[in-house]
């Protein structure tokens, strides 16, 4: 028979795994408990569970597994079937999966002095209470509690194998960065039993890497952000003004919804990004309605209301000037009183000559013999106006026809004066309709201006509130006591 089956067969022939190892029953079994931390799998923060695969480490003493090795070849270390000998049941208080997988039935290193190590590899799921507050930004600390079920600290006693955890055969994990793991064994007084139950707690504390998120989910909102301030850079003419800015509003509602689905519905945290979300898109909210007040004083001129004077004082004398919006290039000039009469005086001449140029042409069309009958017509006129009764009935009718032609004449000069007076007013009226326009349109664009600055230090002034200031002075979280 080989020395091991042997040896085997001597140590478990009157072997009882359902009891304690010990031969006196007030005697404690003592669990020495280790961790091996092989890999933080994954952190799920909308169940707030944490996976990770680790290798337990248990060591105690049983007293009814000692042999001497010289009597079986020198063998001092015998690995035995877990489900051959007497095991604690130790589980993870706060087990977040079923346990109908239990462990893997790793092989148990006894000593020859009685000595078990009993290294298990498993994967386990933890609650762990996820504080979303400065997400993307957060670190969380979460725990992993183990203690014997059904024994108290006066049958099994459990304390920690080391002072630190083993780290050798990590992996590292692409989403959460390991910090360290603290040991703590505590002592717990349950309301049922006067007896102690101790356990060991691991507290792992991880932190987020930010790459991934910087790139996913900053760097989009802050170019959204951005989109906003287009609103008031865009023309009115243009047509797209409120287009645009509804459009930016729905891209954040959809881009929080997005990430809302991998945060804890919970009401106890509201992460830093929610509310810079939040925040913008009520920026944006505001930027469409101002947006609708600056078309309405866009589109205001064609309604032919005056500009107000305080407005006039404040946005077009002031503000335009100090927002480098008033140019003689890109703006219409606006005319003081002494210029308007230079220019209707002006106008007023050039139509007086136009009128001395029609009459002349219409003298030039006449011809000559056209200013001699006028001429024998001023001279007849003057006959009739000393004797008109020694006209004859042909100078009378001659008398009739020069009367009626000079009065077609002057009517025909007064349809002229006419004409041109509608047209130097039409004239007057289109100019002082277009500068009524162009006041309002160049309020329009001081009001633009100034949201644009406004929305541009309040978004900026958010921006590095929320994603800068306050994640750095953030409160890291601390190992219980």
């Amino acid at each position: 028979m080989p020395d091991e089956q042997r040896l085997l067969r001597s140590i478990i022939k009157s072997y009882e795994r359902s009891v304690r190892p010990v031969r006196n029953a007030s005697t404690p079994v003592r669990i020495k408990m280790g961790l091996t931390m092989t890999q933080i799998f994954d952190m799920d923060e909308k169940n707030q569970v944490l996976v990770t695969n680790v290798w337990l480490d248990q060591e105690w003493e049983d007293e009814f597994l000692r042999w001497d090795p010289q009597k079986f070849s020198n063998i001092s270390m015998l690995r035995i079937p877990c489900d051959k000998i007497w095991l604690p049941d130790i589980v993870l208080y706060n087990n977040a999966a079923e346990y109908t997988d239990g462990l893997m039935p790793a092989n148990a290193m006894v000593h020859h002095s009685g000595n078990i190590f009993w290294p298990v590899p498993t994967k386990l799921q933890s609650s762990c209470k996820v504080d979303v507050t400065y997400f993307p930004f957060d670190e969380q600390v979460c725990k992993l509690k183990f203690g014997s079920w059904t024994y108290d600290g006066f049958q099994v006693d459990i304390t920690n194998r080391t002072s630190e955890v083993d780290f050798s055969n990590y992996v590292n994990n692409g989403e959460w960065e390991l910090l360290g793991i603290k040991i703590v064994r505590n002592v717990v007084y349950y309301a049922c039993c006067p007896e102690p139950f101790p356990d060991v707690t691991f507290f792992v504390h991880i932190r987020r890497r930010i790459l991934y998120y910087m790139y996913n989910v900053i760097f989009p909102c802050i170019m959204m952000s951005a989109l906003t301030l287009l609103v008031f850079c865009l023309p009115p003419d243009s047509g797209e003004k409120i287009a645009l800015g509804i459009t930016v509003l729905l891209a954040f509602s959809v881009f929080m919804l997005a990430v809302a689905e991998n945060l804890p519905e919970t009401s106890e945290f509201v992460p830093l990004i929610s509310i810079y979300l939040t925040i913008v898109m009520a920026l944006t909210s505001i930027s469409v309605i101002m947006t609708v007040f600056v078309l309405n004083l866009h589109h205001r001129g064609p309604s032919k209301q005056q500009v107000p004077r305080w407005i006039r004082d404040v946005f077009i004398n002031k503000l335009s000037t100090l927002l480098c919006l008033r140019s003689e290039r890109d703006y219409p000039r606006y005319y003081s009183d002494e210029e308007k009469f230079i220019k209707n005086i002006s106008l007023k001449i050039t139509l007086d000559n136009i009128q001395h140029a029609l009459q002349n042409e219409l003298q030039m069309e006449n011809g000559t013999k056209d200013s001699t009958v006028n001429e024998n017509a001023g001279k007849l006129v003057q006959n009739v106006q000393s004797k008109p009764e020694l006209l004859s009935p042909h100078q009378t009718e001659t008398h009739k026809r020069l009367k009626k032609r000079s009065s077609s004449l002057r009517r025909t000069n007064e349809e002229i004066l006419q004409s041109l007076k509608k047209i130097l007013e039409k004239h007057e009226k289109e100019d002082r309709d277009y500068e009524i326009i162009q006041e309002w349109r160049l309020v329009a664009q001081v009001v633009d201006r100034i949201l644009f600055w406004i929305f541009f230090i309040g978004t900026l002034t958010s921006t590095l509130a929320i994603l800068v200031i306050v994640p750095a002075t953030r409160t890291i979280p601390t190992y219980p006591k």
